[in-house]
């Protein structure tokens, strides 16, 4: 049996190894899903950048932030891809920067290498004064570097936020734009996504880097608190997933700890339909986690309890295997009251690698065992499990959206939705029959060995919430025939 026979099937490569029942067929499945993961892609060096497409009379038009790679911060960019402001203060930490009404920003500030987390969280105005900030869980060592002088700074010892990946302002659920939900600029709750470091003997025999997630009041009082690892059986691991994390979870030795579940979002719930009809579980301050190792989406309601789970193994239940198997997936959360889809599940399903306790010729040790190298944005029913609406690109070419990691999806007041293809720095809008009505691709390059237009999340914002800035003028931005476009010769 060849592999391209079997690649052009485009089934993702484990479930279509359990579809199969003589052993070494599923071998060569597998080991030809490895190979399509390495070899499948290839991309070009020169292409355009800023906004390539615009439909002014399509788009649902505003601001957009995004984190641009280190050391460009922070960017704040109208429709047409001029840059309106950039904050280099707020910049290469894993957590999102948003606009709040009134043009303050906020984020997560000094990063603390080599853990992915960041020192502060912090609110500034548009000025750059700091109007908040939160620095106090517990205190940490920062990492030594050596400069052009032979100088070794770093090494002390400070307090820390530990945030990483998500936070909300009381408000707002879910971070984004919606109507009549704006988050606080001033009093207020905070959520806040963090770790803590600990061993847990029945999860593992290593530090585990847990996840821990805690709602500030104004003055920084923890006033809720949720640890992951209290809840470890509540997740829907088999005992083959179990044994594969006890026995084989990768340990970063730079970070000392185990990244065990990397959740990657924490999001109020919001109100929503579900609840006001009487369903417990949909409670408004519930908040929605999202497990990217795990493959696990899951509420959690304020007495710590996880109250509803799609994951890890969508084999589990026939409406689960209906929705196929989600892998790495970032910023599910409940579509907010006063948008299209109210009440639904959005989700970015990255693909990628993810999932314990599937072994298989490829990861005999049972981790990072799912494989599809390709992305899809899902809206999903979460009470019928229903795919209500899905993106994605089919066939052979499914690989041209694909997003290993990072990236994130927002419904938009006209039933647009914007995406941000985060791997490679391409944010778009798509209508709801899937035309791309705005594109935009990062110009910003990393200051890495191995340059990156990454970006980790992207948000739109009305023009009104900026006070400060003028309402640009729109201007459409029509791209050319691709077999006309050339580069110039000298």
């Amino acid at each position: 049996m060849k592999c391209s026979i079997i690649l052009s099937l485009g089934i993702t490569m484990v479930n279509l190894a359990r579809l199969l029942k003589d052993s070494t067929i599923r071998q060569v499945v597998l080991f030809c899903g490895t190979l399509y993961s390495v070899y499948s892609f290839s991309f070009p060096s020169v292409f355009p950048t800023s906004t390539t497409i615009f439909d002014p009379e399509k788009t649902w038009s505003g601001f957009t932030i995004y984190d641009a790679p280190a050391p460009h911060g922070a960017t704040l960019i109208d429709m047409n891809g001029n840059i309106i402001r950039q904050w280099k203060e707020l910049t290469n930490v894993p957590s999102p920067f948003r606009i709040l009404p009134g043009g303050y920003v906020m984020g997560g500030d000094e990063p603390r290498r080599p853990h992915q987390e960041a020192i502060a969280l912090i609110q500034l105005d548009w000025d750059g004064n700091e109007v908040w900030r939160y620095d106090r869980l517990e205190q940490v060592v920062t990492e030594e570097s050596e400069n052009d002088g032979g100088e070794i700074l770093g090494g002390e010892t400070v307090w820390s936020s530990r945030i990483h990946h998500d936070w909300q302002r009381e408000g707002n659920p879910i971070g984004y734009y919606a109507p009549d939900m704006e988050p606080r600029i001033e009093g207020g709750k905070t959520l806040v996504l963090a770790h803590k470091n600990l061993i847990v003997p029945d999860i593992s025999p290593k530090q585990l880097e847990d996840d821990y997630i805690y709602e500030l009041n104004w003055d920084g009082e923890i006033v809720w608190e949720w640890l992951a690892s209290d809840h470890v059986d509540e997740l829907g691991f088999s005992e083959d997933a179990r044994n594969a994390i006890h026995r084989s979870v990768e340990f970063n030795d730079d970070r000392e700890s185990a990244d065990w579940l990397h959740i990657n979002s924490a999001v109020y719930l919001g109100p929503n339909q579900w609840y006001d009809n009487g369903d417990l579980r949909f409670h408004p301050d519930n908040i929605m986690i999202s497990s990217r190792t795990a493959n696990i989406i899951a509420v959690i309601n304020r007495n710590g309890d996880i109250v509803w789970r799609l994951g890890p193994d969508y084999e589990q239940t026939r409406d689960q295997a209906k929705i196929g198997q989600i892998i790495g997936q970032h910023n599910p959360h409940l579509i907010p009251r006063g948008l299209p889809g109210e009440g639904n599940l959005l989700v970015f399903d990255n693909g990628g690698q993810g999932g314990y306790g599937f072994a298989n010729p490829a990861r005999p040790d049972g981790t990072n065992a799912m494989t599809r190298d390709s992305s899809r944005v899902l809206e999903i029913n979460p009470v019928t499990l229903e795919v209500v609406w899905e993106y994605t690109l089919g066939g052979t070419e499914r690989y041209r959206f694909y997003s290993a990691y990072v990236s994130n999806a927002q419904r938009l007041p006209n039933g647009n939705t914007l995406v941000n293809e985060g791997m490679d720095g391409r944010i778009f809008e798509l209508t709801p029959e899937e035309e791309i009505v705005w594109e935009y691709v990062n110009p910003f390059l990393s200051d890495d060995d191995t340059p990156s237009r990454r970006i980790y999340r992207a948000y739109r914002v009305p023009y009104d919430w900026i006070p400060q800035v003028t309402q640009p003028t729109e201007n459409a931005v029509i791209p050319p025939e691709l077999k006309n476009f050339r580069v110039p010769s000298c």
